[in-house]
């Protein structure tokens, strides 16, 4: 049990850091302040690195992550690109990567305690993930 809740948690983490990442990018090309492009891109090599810690991880189990959901990653990428067509404002951006940090540590938070038999590694990678969402919602917050 421990084992198979260790899984999931990490496929869990791996699948949100990269919808983090990729929502980023999709983000950084309408930036215009210079504060919010270095807010996101701190943000973007902080996520970097723990999914190299989450890949040790895995590998420590021999699987693979898993991958966002497709339908999922493609209906933020929608819901982005038409907000920005609309207002292509830092305070679109911040309000977009706000919404998505906060569905991300909700998210987190539900598998952190869903797979509540996973070892403590696993534990503090999700719970990196959910502090890295919550500091970048909160950076952002000034922009909205």
């Amino acid at each position: 049990m421990i084992e198979q809740d260790t899984i999931r948690l990490l496929r869990e983490c791996d699948a949100g850091v990269q919808m983090g990442v990729a929502s980023i990018d999709d983000v950084l090309k309408h930036v215009k302040s210079e504060d919010v492009k270095k807010i996101l891109t701190d943000c973007k090599e902080a996520h970097e690195i723990l999914a190299q810690d989450l890949e040790k991880q895995l590998h420590r189990f021999e699987d693979e992550g898993k991958a966002p959901n497709p339908i999922a990653k493609g209906m933020s990428w929608m819901k982005t690109e038409m907000k920005l067509a609309m207002c292509e404002k830092d305070s679109t951006i911040a309000d977009l990567m706000v919404d998505g940090c906060n569905m991300g540590i909700k998210s987190l938070s539900r598998y952190l305690n869903e797979y509540k038999a996973a070892d403590e590694e696993a534990k503090g990678i999700a719970k990196r993930l959910i502090a890295l969402e919550d500091s970048l919602a909160q950076d952002l917050r000034a922009y909205l």
